[in-house]
């Protein structure tokens, strides 16, 4: 199931690599600066609950996000919400439930519902299933310096726009620099102002595509941070234990390698 998923989500988002974009020319990707990005990086909180609000309110109208529960924006480390604020948003949707063979409330303990009626992928494993940086030369230094780029792939897909549109076997494309081939079939999902931020930050097409691409970033890798902690203990860890290891080898064959010198000496 989630080999399809990813699948899917690559035809429709273009995860061919050294695709050309409009003009013949190659994709154009912005390096964004997310703020966990790098092994001290930290998910932004406030960032996080703006790009959930972007998601509910614009890209939830055509897309899943079915391997996250709602229980998961309480979880600590991710948007902040409380357990009884999760439970009010899950409230607001359906859910099919097979014993009762109908459907009720959704609860925290349920999955964010699938949208697959117009056939627009699920954005759960997106931002880990697209690579935005390569090469050069396919050696992947780009992405050790970095990182895989995925969330700065979705941020350009979405700033990427440039106005222009065709139609081509009765359907309509849309010019996007991000995009591999350059034309998209999504037609622009944002524009400025279109959602109103309860913190009063900017609202721009900008800084909404950063916003909504670090929340998928978290629904792909809610348990980053606590990774990434474990990951720096564990290097403390290797590094007092190599110190240790060494002064014990040291202290060791000191008594050998003093005869040793004596014997030489004498």
């Amino acid at each position: 199931m989630m080999k399809k998923l990813l699948i899917s989500a690559a035809l429709t988002l273009g995860l061919a690599t050294g695709a050309m974009a409009a003009g013949g020319e190659e994709q154009h990707i912005e390096d964004f600066a997310f703020s966990f990005e790098g092994p001290f990086g930290k998910y932004d909180q406030a960032q996080l609950q703006r790009g959930f609000q972007v998601f509910t309110e614009v890209c939830s109208a055509c897309h899943g996000l079915s391997y996250v529960y709602f229980r998961n924006i309480a979880d600590e480390g991710g948007l902040g919400y409380t357990e009884d604020q999760a439970r009010a948003y899950a409230e607001q949707f359906e859910v099919f439930d097979p014993e009762l063979d109908d459907f009720r409330p959704a609860t925290p303990a349920d999955r964010f519902p699938v949208n697959d009626g117009v056939g627009a992928p699920d954005l759960s494993l997106v931002a880990k299933g697209r690579a935005g940086f390569h090469g050069p030369y396919g050696l992947g230094i780009n992405q050790v310096i970095r990182g895989m780029g995925g969330p700065e792939y979705l941020a350009s897909l979405l700033t990427g726009y440039t106005g222009e549109e065709k139609e081509e076997a009765g359907a309509f494309l849309y010019e996007n620099t991000a995009f591999p081939g350059g034309w998209i079939s999504m037609a622009p999902p944002l524009e400025d102002g279109i959602v109103e931020y309860a913190d009063g930050h900017a609202n721009d097409v900008h800084h909404m595509a950063q916003d909504v691409s670090a929340f998928l970033m978290w629904a792909a890798e809610p348990k980053m941070m606590a990774r990434k902690q474990a990951g720096l203990v564990g290097v403390i860890f290797l590094t007092i234990l190599s110190v240790l290891l060494y002064l014990t080898n040291k202290q060791l064959w000191a008594g050998i390698k003093g005869k040793k010198h004596a014997k030489d000496d004498a």
